[in-house]
């Protein structure tokens, strides 16, 4: 007996072919299933709806892209967890799927089975956002050279869009991708020209991508500029005497920063009591044979540089003390005078500094000085007005005693 209009043969599920919309029309009434698209981000949970019209209750079979049946009516047909029938009513049938990946990506059918069988398609899209890019220098950054680096994002869909960034201001790149199965790697160059100033200096990578709502993917990095050391000795302050102590410091910069340091005396061996800790050189109870250039010198991989201290040590300063003296009127007053050595600091000594106050006022000191001179020509002219008077009046008398 041939079967009636309503009637259906059906194939095992196994055998069932994929549709995602079908719209099955039967007089007087017509069945429809819409299938509807959807995009989620990887590692999420997508819903896919299959929405009946005027369902009788025909077979109704979900199958995924590579045209296996999920589900036969409300029954599991193929055996992964992660697809979940969550809702099957005569207008809406819908399953879920976690832990989406790319490869989930493609066409689900929704499928009604009758006397003929129509399917649409629901497309599932998934979207990669980017992790946080990385930067990749070529080679290493040297003074007066150029360095190139290349900000990478190494997986997402659709391509990310890079970015680079110093000072608030874009600096164009070179980018290029590279395709990665359903995946794209993007990378971006810059060359930049550097300078010892620049070591230190931040530059960004910013990565954009839809999925991620208007934030970004930030990568900072640092420049390393490579450069030869720089040293400067730092002097003591003041003149330097017999039995003081002499410290000195050798200020270093470079990178790398040298870790040796050394230090020498210019045609000499270094004093015996001489201590050396790190950047700094220590002498204890100087004297004048410790007289000398002392010599830092500091060197790495790009080059090296010295800095010299001349050492002057002066003998003590030796105290006198003297009264002048004075009227009958006045009290006597000791006055100390400062004497010094026969010579003086040598101008061209960088560590010689010529102290701007003495122990005694150089002005008291000149204010005796103009007495005693001011007292001598007094004393001096006086001597020779009464020497003077004494042979005028010889003179004078001497023709008196001829007229007698």
């Amino acid at each position: 007996m041939r079967p009636g209009p309503r009637s259906l043969l059906l194939p095992t599920p196994l055998s069932l072919s994929l549709r995602a919309l079908v719209l099955l029309c039967l007089a007087p009434r017509c069945q429809a299933v819409q299938a509807e698209n959807v995009t989620v981000l990887e590692g999420g949970t997508a819903q896919i709806s299959c929405r009946l019209q005027n369902y009788d209750g025909s077979i109704v079979v979900i199958q995924n892209p590579r045209r296996q049946t999920l589900f036969f009516n409300g029954t599991r047909a193929l055996k992964d967890d992660r697809f979940q029938m969550v809702l099957f009513t005569p207008r809406l049938v819908r399953i879920t799927l976690t832990n989406v990946s790319v490869s989930d990506e493609g066409g689900y059918f929704c499928q009604l089975y009758t006397d003929d069988t129509h399917h649409q398609v629901a497309t599932l899209s998934v979207s990669v956002p980017p992790d946080t890019p990385t930067v990749e220098v070529r080679q290493e950054a040297v003074e007066g050279g150029e360095v190139e680096l290349t900000c990478l994002s190494p997986r997402s869909k659709p391509p990310a869009t890079l970015r680079w960034i110093r000072d608030r201001r874009e600096m164009p790149g070179v980018v290029s991708q590279q395709e990665n199965g359903k995946t794209v790697s993007v990378s971006s160059t810059i060359r930049l020209s550097v300078e010892r100033k620049d070591n230190g200096a931040a530059v960004s990578c910013e990565a954009s991508h839809p999925a991620l709502g208007g934030q970004k993917r930030v990568r900072h990095y640092r420049l390393d500029v490579h450069f030869a050391p720089t040293v400067r000795i730092i002097p003591p302050p003041g003149i330097l005497r017999e039995g003081d102590s002499l410290s000195l410091t050798c200020s270093i910069t470079g990178n790398p920063l040298p870790r040796d340091v050394q230090w020498t005396r210019i045609n000499d061996t270094l004093p015996e009591r001489a201590e050396i800790s790190g950047p700094t050189l220590q002498v204890s109870r100087l004297s004048q044979s410790h007289n000398g250039t002392y010599l830092c010198q500091a060197q790495n991989n790009y080059g090296r540089a010295a800095d010299h201290y001349t050492l002057l040590v002066y003998e003590n300063v030796s105290v006198t003390t003297m009264v002048l003296p004075t009227s009958h009127h006045a009290t006597s007053h000791p006055i100390t005078l400062l004497i010094t050595p026969s010579y003086a600091p040598d101008p061209r000594d960088p560590g010689a500094v010529i102290e701007t106050h003495s122990a005694v006022p150089y002005a008291v000191i000149g204010g005796v000085l103009a007495l005693l001179v001011f007292t001598i020509i007094c004393v001096l002219i006086i001597t020779i007005w009464c020497s003077v008077r004494q042979k005028g009046s010889y003179r004078t008398q001497e023709p008196i005693l001829n007229w007698y």
